[in-house]
């Protein structure tokens, strides 16, 4: 079920930057829909570049979509206090959002937009109360989930039954989210999503 209403797009009169968390389980499409809402200049979206330990893939940029460290790196930047918010999602693969990655788009005067796992995009929810909106990027079920993932060439079938078991836990947050979009149509969803934001950044 959606739980978005409809908007119609207008021109945007920006008030001050905004945290848009796009959150969902890996392989839902949250990524290319936030290419795709990075292409819209009048969103103003800037890209909160998150730091990982996992493994670079052969498509990805380092400092573009991800900060790629060590493990080791990252456990300093946690004792360093460098974070905003961070979690391992698996084990010995850390994700998280550093204090100064939000200073540069604040100086930078973007609404930041954020490509996140579901937990981590709680945890920003729950220190930006007022000037953030959740969007919870739903699969249409764990039967197509499990084929995007087989699809997207990148993981082990071990690793597949993990995400996809990890997937099912993540959709008992959706609720926690403040909409919840089901991507069963991708150019719909991106239709959904944009008209959102469009309505949010708009407000004081």
């Amino acid at each position: 079920i959606r739980k978005n209403k409809r908007a119609t797009a207008k021109r945007i009169i920006m008030k001050k930057e905004k945290l848009i968390i796009i959150a969902a389980p890996s392989g839902s499409g949250k990524t290319t829909i936030v290419k795709e809402l990075l292409s819209l200049e009048k969103l103003n979206l800037g890209f909160s570049i998150s730091l990982t330990t996992r493994v670079k893939r052969d498509n990805e940029i380092n400092g573009k979509d991800y900060h790629f460290v060590s493990v080791s790196d990252f456990k300093e930047k946690i004792r360093n206090n460098d974070f905003i918010e961070w979690e391992e999602v698996y084990k010995n693969v850390y994700y998280g959002t550093t204090k100064s990655e939000i200073k540069r788009l604040n100086i930078e005067e973007k609404n930041i937009v954020f490509d996140m796992d579901v937990v981590g995009g709680l945890n920003v929810k729950t220190q930006f109360p007022n000037t953030s909106i959740s969007i919870f990027i739903k699969p249409p079920g764990l039967i197509e989930l499990k084929r995007r993932l087989i699809n997207r060439k990148t993981e082990s079938q071990k690793s597949i039954e993990f995400r996809i078991d990890k997937a099912t836990k993540e959709l008992e947050y959706s609720d926690k989210y403040d909409f919840v979009i089901i991507n069963d149509n991708l150019e719909l969803a991106i239709k959904e999503i944009k008209e959102i934001i469009y309505q949010f950044i708009k407000t004081q």
